[in-house]
């Protein structure tokens, strides 16, 4: 194994065994009403002078060293966990979103490991939703679809994430037992002003309710984005239109029960 890389490694296997990981949670709005019905919960390393490790900084060494097994298993349990002392705590129902990777994806343990996760944080699996990109799905699509099968048997949702940035064959895609498409961000971003980002959304949207599955847009930050999206029947918006991604603490903070929103976008 390179130096470098395994030193990333080691370096990562300790700071799971010390603690030093922590979730953000980016609330999920129904485009509907603007309430949040969900979260999606987002893995973060903290580094010394305040910075916070993104995923994309970490998240490749920890699959190279394998470190993302174990990683991975901590965000679910911890994630499942946090989302149950929620609902105790203000009586509603949020779901949970949470990102698989290709390794964690494809390791064996992965559905015991679910399994007992949910068992112990007392969390229906209804109420959580796993997120595969396309390229992770299409990688090996066969077994794709079996270990899906798997997830879908124990109740659990699936949503095929970062939709259209990848190599999807609509072939495959009628067959992936999923239950949504997320609209990556980077067709959102431009909308109502781009003409070729409006007819894509429009389609990804139109083929989507097609096949029976939900929608869910990604980076909505404008109100202008959002009206368009509700108007086309996208279903489920997260962006920093509707809250940040925010430290457990932080999120419990700002969360107003009763209205389903963040109370700092209210202010």
């Amino acid at each position: 194994m390179h130096p470098r890389r395994y030193s990333t490694g080691q370096r990562l296997a300790r700071a799971l065994d010390f603690g030093e990981f922590c979730l953000h949670y980016q609330p999920v709005v129904d485009l509907r009403n603007d309430r949040i019905v969900g979260v999606e919960a987002l893995c973060r390393w903290p580094q010394s002078g305040n910075v916070v490790g993104l995923p994309d900084a970490f998240i490749p060494q920890a699959e190279a060293s394998g470190v993302i097994i174990a990683l991975g298993e901590w965000v679910f349990r911890t994630a499942t966990e946090q989302v149950h002392r929620w609902e105790t705590q203000y009586g509603i129902r949020l779901d949970l979103a949470v990102n698989l990777s290709s390794r964690q994806f494809l390791h064996l343990q992965l559905v015991a490991a679910i399994e007992d996760a949910l068992r112990q944080a007392s969390l229906a699996p209804g109420r959580l939703e796993f997120e595969i990109t396309e390229s992770v799905a299409m990688h090996n699509a066969e077994d794709s679809i079996g270990i899906m099968r798997q997830l879908k048997h124990l109740g659990i949702s699936l949503a095929l994430d970062d939709f259209g940035t990848g190599y999807s064959s609509l072939s495959y895609l009628k067959r992936f037992p999923i239950d949504k498409i997320k609209i990556d961000k980077s067709f959102v971003h431009d909308i109502p002003n781009d003409a070729n980002d409006l007819a894509i959304v429009t389609a990804i949207i139109a083929m989507a309710h097609a096949l029976g599955l939900q929608v869910q847009a990604e980076g909505v930050e404008t109100k202008a984005q959002a009206d368009f999206l509700r108007d086309c029947g996208c279903e489920l918006a997260q962006g920093f239109l509707y809250g940040r991604a925010l430290p457990a603490a932080d999120f419990a903070e700002a969360f107003d029960p009763h209205l389903g929103i963040l109370r700092s976008l209210s202010a």
